[in-house]
């Protein structure tokens, strides 16, 4: 079954093999689920950030047809090439608010404030989630809105790590939820970040924690809030292949440029040993003589050919439960709906 990007054409999903078969209105879209995919992602990964999405409920969908309709937070700073992309196939954040949809996913960006409620988006970002509790069936969070959700709801404070969490970590299932059901009891996900919420505060206000490390610490958890379940992660399972890669050498250009004081670690259990000489080579290279001209000879092309999908599989397995949980309660609603008796005048 198609996915429907709901009102524009959205020019790297057009370019796509699997490209989206229609764009009428959600409206005329009878039976289909109705996803508003929240896209707060720096300019930089906008884009790449829709095809992850996109590429991930197409894995995930087996044959449940999906309505995609994209928004983003209005108070994000962004470039005049972003921002007009998202003038030109993005909706207005009010016709969210004044909507309903099955699901919602709503994404992180970087911060710009040690206290996220110092953030200028905040206020918008709060009026979203409270209008997720009774407009959605579900509501997932990544990354920096799980960080912004928790302290919002329960006032849990996210805490500084001492280096960046990036990689590719394994996480045991740690309790039983429809979510995490079947497969084996481990899962690999993809992390990028400097901070963390910590599974003692989250139990300790009624959340269950599914997926944990011993190293990498909670991955996914869940809460209901009213008529929405919420669905966290603090890693990145929509992330591509290159997508790590693609960040390291970002903050190696960060470094070169003066933008960082420290030459940025390699993500774990990601490059295999060739990927890691070769890198490590280069990192030596560029730390004993730095220069931004270095970063002509990042060797990426020779990286990227040996990376591995060793999370794909799990993400679309916890996103196709996820679907499935939405296709459950649209059809309980769609029941309650038509047992309700007709007033009479």
């Amino acid at each position: 079954m198609p996915i429907v990007i709901d009102g524009g054409r959205v020019p790297k999903l057009l370019a796509l093999k699997n490209r989206p078969r229609s764009e009428r209105p959600a409206s005329k879209q009878n039976g289909y689920i109705r996803i508003a995919l929240i896209n707060n992602m720096p300019d930089a990964a906008l884009e790449d950030t829709e095809i992850q999405f996109y590429e991930l409920f197409d894995a995930a969908a087996g044959g449940i047809p999906i309505s995609l309709k994209l928004f983003s937070l209005p108070e994000l700073p962004r470039n005049d090439a972003g921002q007009r992309h998202v003038n030109n196939f993005y909706f207005d954040i009010n016709e969210l608010l004044n909507d309903r949809f099955d699901g919602v996913v709503m994404t992180g960006t970087e911060p710009r404030q040690q206290n996220l409620r110092d953030e200028a988006y905040w206020p918008v970002l709060t009026k979203v989630l409270d209008w997720a509790e009774t407009n959605t069936a579900s509501t997932v969070l990544s990354c920096l809105a799980a960080h912004a959700g928790v302290l919002y709801s329960g006032g849990i404070p996210r805490h500084r790590l001492s280096d960046k969490q990036f990689g590719v970590f394994e996480y045991k299932k740690v309790r039983d939820h429809a979510l995490t059901a079947g497969g084996g009891d481990t899962m690999r996900i993809p992390h990028s970040r400097w901070n963390e919420v910590r599974a003692d505060a989250l139990e300790s206000c009624g959340y269950e924690v599914l997926l944990q490390s011993a190293q990498a610490g909670v991955d996914l958890f869940v809460k209901k809030k009213r008529d929405s379940l919420f669905v966290h992660f603090q890693g990145h399972p929509e992330y591509s292949t290159r997508t790590l890669l693609k960040e390291y050498r970002r903050d190696i250009k960060r470094f070169l440029r003066g933008e960082r004081e420290t030459y940025p670690n390699m993500p774990q259990g990601y490059f295999d040993a060739a990927a890691t000489k070769l890198l490590s080579d280069f990192g030596d290279k560029v730390t004993a003589n730095p220069g931004e001209e270095l970063l002509a000879e990042f060797p990426e092309t020779a990286v990227a050919s040996g990376l591995q999908e060793t999370w794909q599989r799990s993400a679309a397995s916890v996103y196709g439960k996820w679907l499935k949980y939405l296709v459950s309660r649209k059809a309980e609603a769609s029941s309650l709906s038509s047992m309700t008796p007709a007033v009479r005048g």
